[in-house]
């Protein structure tokens, strides 16, 4: 005898207990899982028959017959799930098509949701009665939501397995409790914590069942919603750790693509009509995202750029982080620090899985931090990387050093690195030594405690170098931390220090007739100091009267046996593409001529640089090197004796014609008495 039939002929107060067992006894009997469900209705039943003893015989009949309905109701939701399942075939499956049995459910739900063992095959449940009843969409919103908010995981959990690749009835579904405030939060937070495991997301439900969630299926999710007409107001409050875990999972989906995950992603695809790799999804969702919050500049600059398609490239993939940061940081400030924020605590807590493209974006919005608040924790981070083998790890530390160093409290702290940076300072990578130059720079501004003597040479050495960078900035900064060195050396090192300073002194000069004024005022502020360093009041002399077009002149006085050297230093200067300096080159080699007449191979070489200049583009500079040359060439072959005619035949040729003075050709002959 089938017992839900059976059902109808037991009277009302047969013992529950032994009902359940007969039940289980029999041919139909309900699955353990469903015992709690039967019993829980059985005591519906006992409860409501008590409540209606005074009532008429027809009345509990009909009652009767109600909660057999419920409970046949619930054996078929069973039935159905082992159907499912492979494990039985659907008896009464036309039950999951009449409107009745949303009736049921509701009613089930609102007596109590049920045990937490029973919430899965009741989502399982709504999912298939919403895919047999298009028309029926918005039937069973309440039923869900109240499951929904009763066991969160357990529904999405449940309806990511269910409905991995998003269909129809499970859009709907999404859409119910992520546009319910009872429910959106706690929707989100767990699609969250699954996109922020890759492939896979391993947990338990509460029915046991412990199959894996993949993390492309809450993607496809909220690219769904994303776009539908409703995007949940609470997912802006995590806005930060949603952006975050889908920029994240662009790398995942680009370099490791597990078979299983390659089987469901076609299977979306299909779907869908979605793009072959799931990588370049996932750029598509990002882009729905900034859309959809109207940050459609963001997405536009990036296209503008290529910045997309760069995202997908393994190998460019840090460029393109940095970029899609400065084009937020441009646009989205308020969302820059809290992005920065979130990244600062996964930074902090444990070591990202790409920590390098997560560092790439942290430091590009690490000005909109309070340094005051983490300062101390940012810079543990940039130590840190700064002594990593990584290459570009070094590099964005260094970044990130720059803008802690514009934190005086935070650049006092960082003094100790003044050694470490020197090493930086000596790279071939121009970025690596302007960062490094200019954190140098900010930290001698910030602290003036003497410098060890050791550190002082190493440090001058690669600075003088930096005098003729091609930037302003690394310029000015290594001018301005070579005279720092020089203030702050200890006096017993000073000796070692004075060659370092004798070879910048030339370079030092050029650059007093800088075409950048900045330039050229810091230039003379460094000669300046060096001059006294070396005790040389001549020099300070010339440059406190502002003549530092005799410059070469002092320079040479007082040692001629260093003509030849600082000769082979004026030659790259007549390749500047400044004028005033190539200027001041032809000028400055036409002094090292005088004192270089006799060393015929030395003056072989001025006179070849000198005859390359004649065709220079600045018909100043042209005229200069022409008229030196020829002087010098006139010295090169004329006897010793009658050298010094020569020389004053020039002198007074600047008195009859002062044009050749103006064009300053005859500045390096004003030394007779030298």
């Amino acid at each position: 005898m089938n017992p839900v039939c059976d059902m109808e002929q037991r009277p009302l107060r047969v013992p529950k207990l032994a009902w359940v067992k007969e039940e289980e006894e029999g041919p139909g009997a309900v699955p353990a899982q469903e015992s709690g469900l039967v019993e829980q209705f059985q005591l519906l039943q006992d409860d409501a028959a008590t409540d209606q003893t005074q009532e008429q015989d027809p009345a509990r009949g009909r009652f009767s017959r109600a909660a057999q309905m419920i409970c046949k109701f619930i054996k078929c939701i069973w039935q159905e799930e082992t159907s499912v399942m492979g494990t039985g075939s659907v008896e009464n499956g036309d039950i999951s098509n009449t409107d009745a049995s949303t009736s049921m459910l509701d009613l089930l739900v609102n007596k109590g949701v049920p045990c937490p063992e029973q919430v899965p095959a009741m989502v399982r449940y709504i999912h298939r009665w919403l895919m047999a009843n298009e028309s029926g969409e918005h039937k069973l919103d309440n039923t869900l939501l109240e499951l929904t908010e009763a066991q969160p995981t357990d529904v999405v959990i449940t309806l990511l397995r269910v409905a991995p690749s998003c269909d129809r009835a499970a859009t709907t579904m999404w859409s119910t409790i992520l546009s319910s405030r009872r429910t959106a939060r706690l929707v989100v937070l767990i699609l969250l914590e699954v996109l922020s495991n890759w492939p896979e997301h391993i947990t338990h439900t509460s029915d046991g069942d412990n199959t894996d969630v993949f993390a492309l299926a809450a993607t496809l999710v909220m690219w769904k919603i994303l776009q539908g007409p409703c995007w949940p107001q609470e997912a802006m409050l995590y806005f930060p750790c949603l952006f975050v875990h889908l920029l994240f999972q662009v790398f995942f989906s680009t370099e490791q693509m597990p078979q299983k995950v390659n089987t469901f992603w076609r299977a979306c695809r299909k779907e869908h009509r979605l793009p072959t790799n799931p990588n370049r999804f996932v750029v598509q969702t990002l882009e729905a995202l900034l859309r959809r919050l109207e940050y459609e500049d963001v997405v536009v600059a990036m296209e503008r750029q290529h910045g997309w398609d760069t995202l997908l490239c393994p190998d460019t993939q840090h460029y393109a982080v940095g970029l899609l940061a400065r084009e937020m940081r441009s646009g989205l400030p308020h969302l820059c620090s809290r992005i920065a924020l979130h990244l600062l605590r996964l930074l902090r807590r444990r070591r990202p899985r790409w920590y390098l493209l997560t560092l790439a974006f942290f430091v590009e919005v690490l000005e909109y931090l309070d340094l005051s608040k983490c300062g101390d924790s940012v810079l543990e981070i940039m130590l840190k990387n700064l002594r990593s083998e990584c290459r570009e790890r070094r590099r964005l530390a260094l970044s990130g050093l720059m803008v802690l160093s514009n934190d005086p409290s935070l650049a006092e702290k960082m003094w100790s690195l003044t050694e470490s940076l020197v090493e930086f300072v000596r790279e071939n990578d121009s970025g690596v030594v302007r960062m490094s130059i200019i954190v140098l720079s900010r930290l001698f501004l910030a602290n003036a405690h003497p410098l060890p003597g050791r550190v002082a040479l190493q440090l001058a050495e690669p600075l003088v170098p930096l005098f003729d960078n091609d930037d302003s900035q690394v310029q000015m900064c290594s001018m301005y931390v070579f005279r720092e060195v020089m203030d702050l050396i200890m006096r017993k090192r000073k000796k070692a220090l004075k060659s370092h300073v004798r070879q910048s002194l030339l370079p030092l000069s050029f650059h007093c007739h800088d075409e950048s004024q900045r330039v050229a005022e810091v230039s003379r502020e460094t000669l300046l100091c060096a001059a006294r360093f070396l005790k040389r009041r001549d020099l300070e002399q010339m440059l406190q009267l502002d003549q530092t077009w005799r410059f070469g002149e002092g320079l040479l006085a007082e040692d001629r046996s260093r003509a030849a050297e600082h000769l082979r230093r004026a030659l790259p200067y007549l390749r500047s593409p400044q004028t005033a300096l190539r200027e001041a080159a032809v000028r400055f080699i036409g002094i090292a001529g005088q004192h270089l007449r006799r060393q015929k191979e030395e003056l072989q070489l001025i006179c070849e640089a000198l005859e390359d200049m004649t065709d220079d583009i600045s018909p100043a500079v042209s005229r200069l090197a022409a008229q030196t040359l020829y002087v010098l060439r006139a010295a090169k072959s004329a006897p010793y004796s009658i050298f010094p005619k020569l020389r004053d035949r020039l002198r007074r040729a600047c008195k009859t014609r002062p044009r050749l003075w103006g064009c300053g050709w005859l500045h390096c002959w004003s030394s007779a008495e030298s």
